[in-house]
């Protein structure tokens, strides 16, 4: 293959590759970070943005979250017909800057884990409930671990999925970043653009809810992940 692309860049061919993930300087403001390199105090993780948006753990059913080597490690998934599970999610209130409208927007993630510690659908970070306001929101997939940005407007049922062409879970780290840009969802692995999908211009995102990370709930049919996971992010445009 060297020998072939080689031959081909003398011969002035043009070899094609997958657009990486471009920064236009001055246009994206931080917004809210997370990098656990220094675990939870008081069951409170600090926004390394400084714009104040604490973490708080929280757990159900003996749940646990490690804090490893700078990165959140989630309780591991259920056994097949576990009467309680132990679970665990990290949840910031509110705020204007995670309510980004119809503005560029950009939420990012590092993760690690197998397919086997998918135990279903796997949401990494979500504010907002589809169908009842509106949603952006970043997960994995129950059956091939391909990772999904997922966006749900202000009075639409509609959720619109750009899906990562293969699957995450193959446990090495790999940064996930989900963009919005005008009609254009995009989703990134590694900086490497990996899937999209065409979005309403008008569709917006604002909710009252919070930004929770690990899981959206602790109902007994929640989607938890299980992996571990560093360097939670947010920008907005």
């Amino acid at each position: 293959m060297k020998i072939a692309i080689a031959l081909a860049a003398a011969a002035g061919m043009l070899i094609p590759a997958s657009p990486a993930l471009a920064d236009t300087p001055g246009t994206l403001a931080l917004v809210a970070r997370w990098d656990f390199n220094t675990g939870a105090t008081a069951g409170k993780i600090a926004d390394t943005s400084g714009r104040g948006q604490a973490l708080s753990v929280r757990t159900a059913d003996q749940g646990v979250i490690r804090f490893e080597a700078g990165a959140a490690v989630f309780p591991a998934a259920c056994a097949a017909g576990a009467a309680t599970c132990s679970r665990g999610l990290m949840e910031a209130p509110n705020a204007a800057n995670l309510n980004p409208g119809t503005r560029w927007f950009r939420w990012s993630a590092r993760i690690r884990l197998t397919k086997a510690q998918l135990g279903g659908s796997a949401n990494i970070m979500q504010k907002g409930v589809a169908g009842t306001g509106s949603q952006w929101k970043m997960q994995l997939g129950a059956t091939n671990g391909r990772a999904h940005c997922v966006m749900s407007g202000t009075g639409s049922a509609t959720a619109y999925f750009a899906r990562s062409s293969a699957p995450v879970t193959d446990g090495q780290w790999h940064k996930i970043l989900c963009q919005r840009q005008g009609t254009n969802l995009a989703i990134y692995v590694d900086n490497v653009l990996r899937g999209q999908t065409t979005i309403p211009a008008t569709l917006s995102i604002s909710n009252s809810l919070p930004l929770r990370i690990g899981g959206p709930n602790f109902n007994t049919r929640s989607d938890m992940y299980h992996g571990a996971l560093d360097d939670v992010y947010a920008e907005l445009g």
